[in-house]
């Protein structure tokens, strides 16, 4: 029982020691050794901190290392060297073409010597002295294990493998996609305490957390002070190689859980600040007692900074008052115009008036009656178009008959002459064809006695004017010619039709 009792507090001794020597990453920006946009390069094309070549191009947004353009290298290297041991490097890129196969790829590099801009492995030197991850996109071995990303080790005397794509170099690996992406492809390489991790975001979401790891190499030794860099290089196929940002931090590690101090020196620490606050509080008296014309006054020396409830208040009432007075004003306007028109009318309406009593004065009435009231001329309205259409229909009518009337005194004047050339008997006139005559003469004039009525009760028609109409003899002469060249023009396509088919 007791060795039980002494496992168990030794258990908890160590655990204990182990907490309170637990470790945390701290990391802190490097804007030395890092780029990104909107203002990535400078106006005269320089990028800070940092040199490019080759074919690449840097601009506000991003560098393109590479264009997709054959045999295309470039590069860009930080100008110093890094001075911290652990670090973290975060590398948002783009790699886009338009063939299903890209070439050749792009990598990052960790190296003592900055390489150059148009190498042989990838656009920067061969023989580097450092790491090297590289994101191979095109498969020189055909083993169909491409685009994949690798990491590479190198003292300095390794050439790389071009042939089997570095495949018996590489340190470690993943099999991943970052060509044509709806979103920008990302990487984080983090060296800590001799661990190098690489982690991958494919690009297919917006998400900036959206990583998975690719691999994880422990007890890689690098050598300290080295350069960042990032290059890339184009073959006979080609893609376009951007880089958006690169973002690196420097990794430093605390220990959590320190010792707490203990009650003597918390007593002294804070007997100290108040020492301090006293100290502080005289060499401002003094200060104001020197210059009392630019000290405020302790209790409000931060009042004018800072607006009160009052006048708070105050500013909200005026702007109410002054949006009252906008509307006022827009109001006035509108009055203004409506009263305009108003006046408009009231003056068409004297004009009418002033010309009916004129007319009242050119046409008085006759004696002993009151004077008609003449309003002005206005357009013909569809009741009196009516009433003048039947108008002219009844004269049409009355017409007709006069016209019938008249053919049939003609019809029996023709007769009763006929009948006296004949040698009546006794020289006199058929007595019962005289009466006839007689009738029909009468009732023609009591018919033009009605018309006459008829046409005098009728209101004054409007004179229509005179239309020459087309004669009989130019009617038919239009018809026959139409006709004869109906009749040319048929007798021209039958000669068309008996042509052509001849050769058939």
């Amino acid at each position: 029982m007791s060795s039980y009792s002494l496992n168990l507090l030794l258990l908890t001794v160590f655990g204990i020691f182990v907490t309170s020597n637990t470790q945390t990453i701290h990391k802190r920006f490097e804007y030395k050794y890092s780029f990104k946009p909107p203002y990535l390069a400078q106006k005269d094309g320089s990028v800070p901190f940092w040199e490019y070549g080759g074919n690449a191009i840097a601009s506000g947004e991003s560098v393109r290392l590479a264009p997709s353009l054959r045999s295309q290298k470039g590069a860009i290297w930080s100008k110093h060297p890094i001075n911290f041991d652990w670090w973290e490097v975060d590398i948002m890129f783009k790699v886009t073409g338009r063939g299903r196969i890209g070439a050749d790829g792009l990598a990052f590099w960790y190296v003592t010597k900055r390489g150059e801009y148009t190498g042989e492995v990838f656009g920067s030197s061969d023989r580097w002295n450092g790491l090297g991850i590289i994101f191979d996109s095109f498969d020189n071995d055909n083993k169909h294990n491409n685009p994949y990303i690798m990491a590479v080790l190198n003292d300095g005397t390794k050439s790389f493998d071009h042939k089997s794509d570095g495949s018996s170099q590489l340190l470690s690996g993943c099999l991943r996609d970052f060509r044509n992406k709806p979103f920008p492809t990302r990487a984080r390489i983090e060296y800590y305490a001799n661990t190098l991790t690489v982690y991958f975001h494919n690009g297919l979401t917006n998400n900036e957390a959206d990583y998975d790891l690719c691999f994880r190499a422990e007890n890689v030794q690098l050598p300290r002070g080295g350069f960042l860099g990032v290059s890339a290089a184009t073959g006979g196929l080609a893609d376009d190689h951007d880089v958006i940002h690169l973002l690196t931090s420097s990794l430093h590690s605390t220990q959590q859980g320190g010792q707490q101090i203990n009650s003597a020196e918390q007593a002294k620490l804070s007997q100290e600040y108040q020492e301090y606050q006293k100290k502080l509080e005289q060499q401002k008296e003094d200060y104001r007692k020197e210059h009392p014309d630019e000290v405020r006054d302790k209790d409000g020396e931060f009042d004018d900074w800072f607006e009160s409830d009052g006048q708070r208040e105050l500013r909200q009432i005026f702007a109410s008052v002054g949006h009252v007075q906008d509307g006022v004003r827009e109001l006035s306007k509108k009055m203004d115009e409506v009263i305009g028109k108003q006046t408009n009318s009231l003056s068409m309406l004297s004009a009418v008036y002033s010309q009916t009593q004129t007319m009242q004065v050119q046409q008085p009435g006759a004696p002993g009656q009151a004077p008609v009231q003449q309003m002005p001329m206005l357009p013909i309205t569809r009741h009196d178009w009516d009433q003048l259409m039947a108008n002219n229909q009844l004269v049409i009518n009355t017409i007709a008959e006069l016209k019938g009337f008249i053919i049939d005194v003609s019809r029996k004047t023709d007769s009763v002459v006929g009948a006296a050339a004949g040698g009546v008997a006794g020289g006199a006139l058929n007595q019962q064809v005289v009466n006839e005559l007689r009738e029909g003469i009468n009732n023609v004039k009591n018919n033009v006695a009605g018309v006459a009525q008829r046409l005098s009760s009728a209101p004054p028609q409007p004179v229509c004017p005179s239309v020459s109409c087309v004669s009989t003899t130019m009617l038919l002469t239009i018809v026959a010619s139409q006709l004869g060249v109906m009749f040319l023009y048929s007798l021209y396509k039958e000669r068309k039709e008996a042509q052509a088919k001849k050769f058939f």
